[in-house]
């Protein structure tokens, strides 16, 4: 088996102080990711963040900046029985829906996603939001500065 090194972009958008998310279940309840998804080849980072939103959320988006790198080995986390030996590094842009638009789910969802969610921005550390890190990092870093939170979950 071919290991790679796989690259994610992710959209963080914020409205009225509310996560946009997706919303999953598993056998624990509830859990949550930020809309994106994975890189395929020939795209840049923006044109798949745009496609995997439409894709997921429904909606067009504006990419704005590079706020956090984050890369995940699943072998290193709590989900490496099924996950193995992904290895992803995941971009995560501020972004804005357009105008007009309402997200929903879209018509193609994630694997596991059942609807999505608005997160209260500073009550996402009551919910199981992953990457667990972008809890903290969403209400207290500095949005002025691309910070890279190393291998996290």
């Amino acid at each position: 088996m071919k290991k790679i090194v796989r690259n994610s972009a992710k959209a963080i958008i914020i409205l009225d102080n509310q996560l946009l998310t997706l919303k999953h279940i598993d056998a624990e309840g509830e859990w949550h990711a930020l809309p994106g998804g994975g890189q395929r080849h020939g795209e840049t980072l923006d044109e798949a963040l745009r496609r995997e939103c439409k894709e997921e959320v429904g909606v067009d988006i504006i990419v704005g900046k590079l706020r956090f790198i984050r890369e995940y080995r699943a072998w290193k986390h709590e989900f490496w029985e099924t996950e193995g030996e992904q290895h992803q590094v995941e971009f995560m842009f501020d972004c804005a829906i357009l105008p007009g638009q309402e997200p929903n789910i879209g018509l193609v969802p994630d694997v596991g996603q059942i609807d999505i969610a608005w997160l209260p921005i500073h009550e996402t550390q009551k919910f199981r939001l992953y990457p667990k890190v972008l809890s903290e990092q969403l209400t207290t870093a500095d949005d002025a500065l691309l910070k890279y939170l190393g291998d996290v979950n």
